[in-house]
């Protein structure tokens, strides 16, 4: 048994509140009906958990709670589409799923947009209300699902689609993550050698009295640096990492870095097929959903997260909005290849532009997988030879210097 708030209007039309308690709201309208009221908002009054009092006390905890993890939001969708799917009201699938979720966050999101709904609203009306845990696309593809009447259809569509993009982010992490680790380690025995061997070394060379050659000097000149002035290399990274997050502000700048990004020796071709297919997968899944072509590409626009494909989508957008054709304004933008642009065009042709745009995504996610494997066998032995390179450098610039040593004892 649970306690419920509950507001109300007798015969007469007066507000009335009280609190009942039950085992479901379902009940509570029972009763108020049965008691002669006009039901208006019911809510359940729950106390509080030592977990929850914690984290309402401390902001900052409350901050990192607040994020709805992805694989959450697949969970959920997947659960609703099985729900509606076998005939029950959304209102009670999301009373069920509300017991499922394990979220405190998630838990409270929902039960706002079971309100919302309970006041009149529809689901995509609801879920508009959370942007930071259903995104621009999921809203409208919910509100397609619901004027075409195929809402467990659409949401099944969505679960599919965000798996797929959480499994390609997966694939882009365990591309960076082995020359990521490499590097941060290389960077860790660096900074060990410069700050606790290279000062003994440089006791040494004073001592004797010995000329230092160059490649030595700088390693001197380093280890003195992050001993003595640790707070410049500090404040070097610090200044950096604001600026690069500044300059991702700005779309002329953050166009700059994306292009930049398309065209690195390695990664490059990498980071273009991952744009390509999330490009294609996004566009398909929207237009397959029942989503209109020119609110479909202002969607792509702004879920691309790369510049260039946003600038490419703008002039997308306006062709088509003038009645033209698609891929011409992509054969313009040299991120997509012939090979694209020719199967937009023969989807547009044919009529079965989602059906060509999914089949591109496919190819390019397969190749995505491919060029992932073929860097990883790339990367292993370049990034031995680095670590082997610099281990050999830092050994030759300490014991060059001691070479001159017979030379200073005569």
């Amino acid at each position: 048994m649970g306690e419920f708030s509950y507001e109300a209007l007798d015969k007469g039309g007066k507000q009335v509140k009280g609190v009942i308690e039950a085992g479901s709201e379902e009940v509570i309208y029972e009763k108020l009906r049965d008691m002669g009221y006009y039901p208006i908002d019911v809510r359940a009054n729950k106390k509080k958990s030592a977990a929850q009092s914690d984290i309402s006390a401390l902001p900052g905890l409350r901050i990192f709670f607040h994020r709805i993890k992805a694989k959450q939001v697949m969970t959920f969708t997947r659960q609703l589409a099985t729900l509606i799917d076998a005939g029950l009201p959304i209102m009670r699938s999301l009373n069920i799923l509300h017991e499922q979720v394990e979220s405190v966050i998630f838990k409270d999101k929902i039960s706002e947009m079971a309100r919302d709904i309970e006041s009149g609203s529809s689901l995509s009306e609801s879920m508009a209300k959370h942007p930071k845990v259903f995104d621009k696309l999921y809203v409208n593809m919910v509100r397609a699902g619901e004027l075409g009447g195929v809402l467990e259809q659409v949401l099944n569509r969505i679960a599919q689609f965000l798996e797929k993009r959480e499994a390609l982010k997966g694939k882009v992490k365990s591309a960076m993550m082995y020359p990521a680790v490499v590097i941060t380690l290389a960077t860790f025995i660096l900074a060990f050698i410069l700050i606790m061997i290279i000062p003994k070394f440089e006791k040494i060379f004073e001592d004797l009295g010995a000329e230092l050659p160059m490649i030595t000097q700088v390693l001197v000149n380093l280890s003195f640096l992050l001993v003595h002035r640790i707070w410049i290399p500090i404040l070097v990274i610090v200044l950096l990492v604001v600026f690069f997050v500044q300059m991702n502000k700005y779309p002329t700048t953050k166009y700059v870095m994306d292009r930049t990004k398309l065209k690195m020796p390695v990664f490059g071709d990498l980071f273009r097929k991952i744009a390509i297919t999330r490009f294609a997968a996004t566009l398909s899944t929207l237009i397959n959903a029942g989503v209109p072509i020119l609110q479909s590409l202002d969607i792509v626009r702004d879920s691309s997260g790369n510049e260039v494909i946003t600038r490419a989508m703008v002039k997308v957008y306006q062709s088509v909005k003038d009645g033209e054709t698609i891929h011409e304004p992509l054969s313009e933008c040299d991120v997509f290849p012939p090979l694209v642009v020719h199967m937009v065009a023969v989807g547009e042709e044919t009529g079965a532009i989602d059906h060509m745009l999914t089949k591109v995504a496919e190819a390019y996610e397969r190749e995505v997988d491919d060029t992932v494997a073929a860097l990883t066998s790339i990367l292993e032995p370049v990034l031995i030879v680095f670590l082997g390179a610099l281990v050999g450098v830092i050994v030759v610039a300490l014991y060059m210097p001691l070479f001159t040593i017979p030379k200073l004892i005569k």
